[in-house]
């Protein structure tokens, strides 16, 4: 089925979660989830990484209303877009890790390259 991957959640919680965990990755660089999720939060990371490397009101009005943090929004204009500014996408790195001791769900680390 293409499209989004549902992840067992209602609409508004599954934009919510990504939304956070997209906050987290461009803020810390790196975090642990699972693979399926990681590979949503990728799509979406990296476009606002593009978003970033253009700096312009626009783009940080499009940024501020997907990202939870504005001083994460600020730290995507000011240092994520530049450090990116000669690449052409693929600035998320996933790596599977072991499965989870509670469900042997499948992780993995998602970072920023």
């Amino acid at each position: 089925m293409p499209g989004t991957r549902k992840l067992g959640r209602t609409t508004p919680q599954r934009r919510a979660m990504l939304r956070q965990q997209v906050t987290v990755l461009l803020e810390h660089g790196r975090y642990e989830t699972t693979v399926t999720r990681a590979k949503e939060v990728r799509s979406l990371a990296e476009k606002y990484i593009t978003i970033g490397k253009e700096n312009n009101l626009h783009h940080y009005r499009q940024a501020l209303g997907f990202i939870t943090k504005e001083g994460v929004v600020k730290k995507l204009f000011d240092e994520l877009g530049p450090k990116y500014a000669d690449r052409n996408g693929g600035y998320v790195r996933i790596v599977r890790t072991a499965p989870r001791r509670g469900d042997a769900a499948e992780m993995a680390i998602v970072e920023l390259v």
